[in-house]
């Protein structure tokens, strides 16, 4: 949770405050409407890093935090899935376009994991 929302948060952070640089560094000239997606994108990317940020200390993959696991996985699984039908298509190559990929994957594989399997809870031995 703690790293899912720290990666939310930079690409928040980027999205939000600084969307007209971020399109110039992906080689796109910033135009109103790009720039309002962007800024959009960004504060969904920040809201989720908060929710994760703030149930980081929750057992996840119990009933209360399903939602919240669930709605990882679903970001994190269309999120892959775009990036690597991208990869196919070619459109993918420059380095961080391939890193982001990754972090996806792994990020869909571990909420994934998580919202198919039951957390195992040990017991307390001084009971």
């Amino acid at each position: 949770m703690i790293s899912s929302a720290i990666i939310m948060g930079i690409i928040g952070f980027f999205l939000t405050f600084m969307p007209n640089e971020t399109l110039t560094f992906l080689n796109q000239d910033p135009t109103d409407i790009l720039t309002f997606i962007l800024q959009l994108m960004g504060a969904l990317y920040f809201g989720f890093a908060i929710l994760n940020w703030m149930a980081k200390n929750v057992l996840i993959g119990g009933i209360y935090a399903k939602p919240l696991c669930l709605g990882n996985f679903v970001n994190f699984l269309m999120g892959a899935l775009t990036l690597i039908k991208l990869a196919i298509n070619g459109s993918l190559s420059a380095i961080y376009f391939w890193i982001l990929t990754i972090l996806y994957i792994l990020f869909a594989i571990a909420f994934g994991f998580v919202s198919l399997t039951n957390p195992n809870l040990k017991e307390n031995p001084t009971k």
